[in-house]
C-alpha cells in the first residue's frame, strides 16, 4: 500500500465501501452491515480516544510556546474575528438558496409521527453561556468536550507562563505527552481507508438514496450551498485576502477534507487536520496548535450556518409558519453566535434545535430530518474541516505566520509522522 499515496488510499477505501455498501443494500446481507457498521464505528472511537490528551497537551505547549510572541492576543482576536465573518457568509448563502428553493413547499411528509429529540436540555442559550467552562474536569475528558477541554488548557497553559521556571517540568511532560500522542495517533490514521470502507459501505447499505426523493429539494440545498461556500467563498477569500492559489490549497488539504466527508466527525479529524495546517499549508506550528483545537469546536460553516438556515426554512414551510425579514436576520445570528452551544454535543442536531428555539418553530421539524442527517452530514462536516483550514491561513498570511515555501511546495507524504516535534519554548526572563 506504500506506492500508493495517502488519498489514493482513501479513494480505493472509498470504492470499497460503495461496493460493499451496495452488495449488502441489495442482497439484504445482514452480516456484512454489521460488519462494516463496527468497522467505521471502532475507527472514529479510537481517533476520538487520543482526541482528549491531544488538545488538552497540544494547547498548553502552544500557548506557553506563545509566552513570548508578541501581538498573541491579537492573533486569537483576528481568528475569531474571520471565524464570525466566514460564518456569516455562509449562512447568507444557506438563506439565499432556502428562499430560491422553498425546501418546503409541496412536501407530502406526514408530521404526525414526528417528535422533537430527547437531548436533555441542549440546543439552549444557557448552553451556549454554561458550555465553555467545565463544571467538573473529568467530565470535560470522559464526555469529549472539545471546547471546554480547550479552556482547561488555555488557563493551565497561561498559569504556566506565569509562574515562570518552576513549570518547566510541567511543561516537560505536556510536551513529551504530545509527542507520544501524536505518534500513536498517526498509527490510527494509517487505518482510514479501511475506516472510510466501513463508514461509506454502512451509510450505502442502511441509508441508501431512497430517503432522499421526498426531501429532494432540501438536500439538494445543503449541497449546493456547502459547494458554493467550498468552491467560491473560501477560494475568493483565499485569493484576495491571503494572496494564496486556492488550487494549491485544496491539493493540500484534500486528505482531511476527504476523511471529514467520510468520518463526518470535525473532531475525528482534527488530528489530520492540524497536521496538515503546519507540514502542508506552512502556518506557524504554535499558531496552529491553538486555531486548530478552537475551530474544531466553534468553526461549522456547514453545520452551524447553511444547515440551519435552509432547514428552519423548511421546517417553517413544512408547518406552514410565515417568516418575516426579522425571522431571517435572527436566523443568521444564532447561526453566526450561537455555533459555540454545540460544542462537545450532536452537533448539527443541536444547532438546528437552538434555531427552531429561538424562531418558535416546532422541534418537531428536527424528527423529520433525522432519516437523512448521515447523507447530509458529509458535505456539512467537509465544509466544517475546510474553514477550520482556511481561517489559519487568512490570519497567519496577513500575521507573517505562514511559510508560502511550505504552502506552495510539494505536498508533504503523509505515510509517516512528522520528523520535526514541537520545539521547547524558552524559559521567560526573570
Amino acid at each position: 500500500m506504500k506506492r500508493f499515496s495517502f488519498s489514493l488510499q482513501l479513494l480505493l477505501g472509498l470504492v470499497a465501501g460503495l461496493v460493499l455498501g451496495f452488495i449488502a443494500r441489495i442482497g439484504e446481507v445482514t452480516w456484512l452491515t454489521t460488519t462494516l457498521t463496527e468497522i467505521g464505528s471502532i475507527f472514529v472511537q479510537l481517533l476520538k480516544l487520543a482526541v482528549p490528551p491531544l488538545v488538552f497537551t497540544a494547547v498548553i505547549v502552544s500557548v506557553a510556546g506563545l509566552r513570548n510572541v508578541v501581538g498573541a492576543a491579537r492573533l486569537a482576536g483576528k481568528t475569531l474575528m474571520w471565524f464570525l465573518i466566514t460564518a456569516l457568509i455562509a449562512v447568507a448563502i444557506g438563506l439565499g438558496l432556502g428562499l430560491l428553493l422553498n425546501p418546503g413547499q409541496g412536501v407530502t411528509i406526514s408530521t404526525s409521527g414526528a417528535k422533537a429529540p430527547d437531548l436533555d436540555g441542549a440546543g439552549t442559550w444557557i448552553d451556549f453561556l454554561t458550555g465553555i467552562v467545565p463544571t467538573n474536569i473529568v467530565t470535560a475528558f470522559t464526555e469529549l468536550n472539545v471546547l471546554q477541554i480547550v479552556f482547561l488548557g488555555i488557563v493551565l497553559g497561561a498559569a504556566a507562563v506565569a509562574i515562570g521556571e518552576k513549570a518547566e517540568p510541567f511543561l516537560a511532560f505536556s510536551r513529551s505527552v504530545l509527542d507520544l500522542v501524536q505518534k500513536a495517533l498517526w498509527w490510527v490514521i494509517r487505518l482510514a481507508p479501511i475506516g472510510t470502507a466501513g463508514l461509506i459501505g454502512k451509510s450505502v447499505a442502511s441509508y441508501g438514496w431512497d430517503l432522499l426523493a421526498p426531501l429532494g429539494k432540501l438536500t439538494a440545498g445543503v449541497y449546493i450551498g456547502c459547494l458554493l461556500v467550498l468552491l467560491v467563498s473560501y477560494p475568493l477569500l483565499l485569493a484576495l485576502v491571503a494572496k494564496v492559489n486556492p488550487i494549491t490549497f485544496y491539493r493540500n488539504t484534500w486528505p482531511a477534507i476527504e476523511l471529514a466527508f467520510f468520518s463526518r466527525s470535525s473532531v475525528g479529524t482534527m488530528p489530520l487536520t492540524q497536521r496538515v495546517t503546519v507540514d502542508r499549508l506552512g502556518v506557524d506550528r504554535d499558531y496552529a496548535a491553538f486555531a486548530v483545537p478552537f475551530g474544531a469546536t466553534t468553526k461549522m460553516d456547514g453545520c452551524a450556518s447553511i444547515y440551519p438556515a435552509i432547514a428552519a426554512i423548511f421546517v417553517a414551510q413544512v408547518f406552514a409558519v410565515p417568516l418575516g425579514v426579522g425571522d431571517y436576520l435572527l436566523i443568521a445570528f444564532v447561526s453566526v453566535i450561537g455555533s459555540a452551544a454545540t460544542a462537545g454535543l450532536t452537533g448539527a442536531v443541536v444547532m438546528l434545535t437552538l434555531t427552531l428555539s429561538t424562531l418558535g418553530l416546532p422541534l418537531e421539524g428536527v424528527g423529520l430530518l433525522l432519516a437523512i442527517d448521515p447523507i447530509l452530514d458529509m458535505i456539512r462536516t467537509a465544509t466544517n474541516v475546510a474553514g477550520q483550514m482556511v481561517v489559519p491561513v487568512l490570519v497567519g498570511k496577513t500575521e507573517g505566520r505562514l511559510d508560502e515555501e511550505v504552502f506552495n511546495a510539494p505536498p508533504q507524504p503523509l505515510e509517516e509522522p512528522p520528523a520535526v516535534p514541537v520545539a521547547a519554548p524558552a524559559p521567560a526572563p526573570a
